[in-house]
């Protein structure tokens, strides 16, 4: 019955020689690569997504859902008896002329598989990109752009070429930072009691500012009217908001407890006299 049912199939002709029984069996193909794409991108989420970056693992999950359709795609033609070569001809045209029409399309999608590959930093890092003046928190590596949330809120797409020839700074790799900042005293001022008053002030005020490595004081200059001192500190890298923007407040509260001048700009006249 099954068998009479098959042969019934394979004589009945829908254009050329195209039958019903080949259209089922690609229809059969087909499905089976829809099912099974979909089941690979299932366990790959499962078993191994956890364990890579949340980019990476979303580009490599594409890659093998639409792998497994082309595949499968491919079949299908072949179970129609379709011949691929005029079209293959026929496509390479195409593909020059859309190559020269989307050049910029295909450096970001190469841009991206090579972010992907190389790393510079993943998803939920804190980077700055000095040369585009942007600094946030990278959200996603996609596959023709980059989405980085910057610190007032928004959210900035990058396009990846951009992205991979920037110069990329982390701020995350790093399990310490370090905070400076510059302050003025003037020149009659003790600059070694200066360095130790701040000193205590931040050891005693900043608790998370490092011990070891220890606060840094370096005199920066002689300026017009103060002795500049350079002041650098550690301190984990989460802990930011305790760090950097208190730190100014902190050194001109330890010099104004300690009577230390932080002089205005001003300048000595001599008048000469006949």
């Amino acid at each position: 019955m099954v068998l009479e049912l098959l042969q019934s199939l394979s004589e009945m002709q829908l254009v050329g020689e195209l039958t019903v029984l080949s259209l089922l069996i690609g229809g059969i193909i087909m499905a089976g690569g829809i099912i099974t794409a979909k089941i690979a991108k299932l366990l790959f989420h499962k078993y191994y997504a956890p364990s890579l970056p949340k980019d990476t693992a979303q580009n490599i999950s594409k890659l093998i859902y639409f792998g497994i359709l082309i595949v499968s795609f491919l079949g299908f033609t072949s179970s129609q008896g379709i011949d691929l070569s005029g079209i293959m001809v026929a496509g390479g045209i195409f593909a020059v002329v859309i190559g020269f029409a989307t050049q910029s399309v295909v450096s970001n999608l190469i841009s991206g598989l090579f972010l992907i590959v190389e790393k510079p930093a993943k998803h939920g890092d804190t980077i700055d990109l000095p040369d585009m003046g942007i600094s946030g928190t990278l959200l996603d590596i996609g596959t023709f752009s980059s989405k980085v949330r910057r610190f007032d809120g928004t959210v900035t797409r990058i396009p990846n070429d951009k992205f991979f020839t920037s110069n990329i700074r982390s701020l995350t790799l790093s399990t310490v930072r370090r905070a400076d900042a510059v302050v003025g005293i003037s020149y009659h001022s003790d600059i070694e009691n200066a360095i130790l008053v701040m000193k205590n002030e931040i050891l005693q005020t900043m608790p998370f500012v490092l011990q070891i490595p220890e606060p840094e004081f370096r005199i920066d200059e002689l300026g017009d009217s103060s002795v500049n001192i350079h002041v650098f500190v550690w301190y984990p890298k989460d802990d930011w908001s305790q760090a950097q923007p208190i730190l100014l407040a902190t050194l001109k509260r330890a010099l104004d407890n300690a009577s230390i001048e932080i002089p205005f700009p001003q300048r000595v006249i001599w008048s000469g006299k006949d």
